[in-house]
């Protein structure tokens, strides 16, 4: 028993992580509803006020406990539907219908707002500090002008997984072979302040077929987790000759200790000489390909188990160093230590895994040459004659 490896599952932390989260598509809360958000283990409510300004506060009154996203929009703020106490985007109650006068505590819990590429999101840190808009994710360059096609916008709940779990996917060169059928050729990585970058080079495996698999597929990615949610991955894609540039967007919400909602987005620069109608249906195809691909990462995200002392070999990357990073988030500002911000690059060497898997591929393509062969060689059942 002393030479058993046991597997650590912990705990998933105690508090949901500080810093910017994208909550959907800004424009989905443009219709004079009042929206609810399931997040950071409550609720939020989200409207648009007269102004067009997009307010997100504690979905619950704080009166008698009313759920504001079944009230209504009353001018600039949200009416709560048990006793009609009306909220403005700042947090304060406005207005009592029925009393003289407002307390002067009537205030809730409100959330810093900013829209970035068309998505809104939203500040959170449990110290309640003032939102930090020098680590907002970058604007897309040309996205405003028009230079991409719309977004193809998924999401897709998570249940029995902490979204830490997804993170460990930025080091994980061997999982894009087996989880989504390529080989990646390069893979470095950069982790520095509140970013963490994957750079990979990847071809698609001819004998498999979904996510990235198809041996004319040539992929050149960075991608980059601009603070503990918020991923933009830039692709260069070569598909039979033809290049697009792809953009993915990547994100998460924290629902509860054991639950996430996982986003993701997809544009593509409109290649030139190209009508709308077919850079949007590229765009769709492209989004259809990238969505399958976390499709398979949702499938394991939803059967493993949380490991906090994982066993590594070289190739599995700086497990750990990420880990490091990525706790800047989920503690106080004050207890952030140098290592989890201070520079930090690491490159895998493909060599001997490229050389396995090319074998291996290699022997999967002659065996279902072989189950082809076969199946043609096979006589056909002559056609029995009846008798009615």
């Amino acid at each position: 028993m002393a030479e058993t490896r046991f597997l650590d599952q912990g705990k998933p932390p105690e508090r949901f992580a500080r810093g910017w989260h994208c909550i959907g598509m800004a424009d989905s809360f443009r219709d004079g509803k009042p929206h609810g958000i399931e997040a950071f283990g409550g609720k939020l409510v989200v409207w648009q006020s007269t102004d067009g300004e997009l307010n997100v506060l504690d979905g619950y009154c704080r009166h008698m406990g009313g759920d504001l996203t079944q009230g209504e929009v009353k001018g600039d703020e949200i009416a709560c539907p048990f006793h009609d106490w009306r909220w403005g985007g700042d947090g304060k109650c406005k207005q009592i219908p029925y009393a003289r006068r407002v307390p002067l505590r009537a205030r809730t819990q409100r959330y810093e707002t900013a829209i970035v590429n068309d998505q809104l999101l939203i500040w959170h840190d449990v110290e309640g500090s003032k939102a930090d808009y020098d680590v907002l994710p970058p604007q897309l360059p040309g996205l405003a002008e028009g230079e991409y096609t719309d977004w193809v916008w998924v999401a897709e709940e998570i249940e029995g997984s902490n979204c830490r779990e997804l993170i460990d996917n930025v080091v994980d060169m061997a999982h894009f072979y087996y989880v989504h059928f390529a080989f990646p050729t390069s893979f470095r990585n950069v982790f520095e302040g509140t970013q963490a970058t994957q750079f990979m080079e990847s071809k698609g495996r001819p004998d498999k077929t979904g996510g990235y698999g198809d041996a004319e597929l040539f992929l050149k990615s960075e991608a980059t987790y601009y603070g503990p949610s918020y991923m933009i991955n830039w692709l260069d894609t070569d598909y039979k000759g033809f290049n697009t540039e792809v953009v993915l967007v990547n994100c998460h919400v924290p629902t509860g200790p054991d639950s996430f909602r996982l986003q993701y987005g997809i544009t593509v620069k409109r290649p030139e000489g190209l009508d709308e109608k077919t850079a949007n249906f590229i765009a769709k195809k492209y989004a259809d390909m990238f969505g399958s691909g976390f499709l398979q990462d949702v499938h394991i995200w939803k059967n493993k188990v949380p490991v906090q002392n994982p066993l590594l070999c070289e190739e599995d990357g700086p497990v750990y160093q990420l880990r490091r990073w990525y706790e800047q988030f989920y503690v106080d500002q004050a207890d952030v230590e140098p290592e989890m911000v201070d520079r930090f690059e690491f490159e895998v060497d493909t060599t001997k895994a490229n050389e396995f898997w090319q074998e291996e591929v290699a022997e999967n393509l002659r065996k279902k040459a072989d189950e082809d062969a076969a199946e043609e060689a096979q006589p056909e059942t002559p056609q029995m004659m009846s008798g009615t």
